[in-house]
């Protein structure tokens, strides 16, 4: 960290102001007017004056600041195809794409049922239901275990309990 740069969130963290960092970073800037980005954003537009690709990226490296990634990939690969920009840029051009990190997605997880029957449930509803058909209960149960609607674990203990009569 350099002294100037020291300073300068001293003066602004006794005054009480509000400071942005990359504002301190930029006012570190060695030569704060060049900017290769832009440049080459410029010189891409000359050769491609229909290209809305070019158009959109310059508008949003203008609006935000900056570009990602793939943005920039793509920038490169028409400024290669420009005769005009000097390799030098190119190569910076280059160098600041590697410097940014890739982002991966990961894959998506595997679909599961949301919820997954229990067969042990499915049997005692049906061996209940084989003596009483009639039962009313036990008929409420099961319409819940068909439209697979979890059953809560004293309606369990309650299937248990009917199942432990029939024996």
């Amino acid at each position: 960290m350099s002294v100037g740069f020291t300073k300068i969130t001293n003066y602004f963290s006794q005054t009480g102001q509000v400071f942005n960092l990359k504002e301190l970073e930029q006012m570190q800037r060695k030569k704060p007017d060049v900017d290769i980005i832009s440049d080459i954003l410029k010189l891409s537009m000359e050769a491609y004056p229909d290209s809305t690709f070019v158009h959109s990226l310059n508008h949003q490296y203008i609006e935000r600041g900056g570009l990602s990634k793939k943005q920039l990939e793509g920038l490169y690969q028409k400024a290669v195809k420009v005769k005009s920009i000097p390799v030098g840029k190119l190569a910076t051009l280059e160098a600041v794409i590697l410097k940014k990190p890739t982002r991966y997605k990961s894959d998506l997880p595997a679909n599961t049922p949301l919820y997954e029957k229990d067969e042990a449930t499915g049997r005692m509803i049906n061996d209940i239901l084989a003596k009483y058909p009639e039962h009313k209960r036990v008929l409420f149960f099961q319409s819940k275990f068909e439209n697979n609607e979890p059953l809560l674990p004293a309606e369990i203990a309650e299937l248990q309990r009917f199942a432990k009569m029939l024996k």
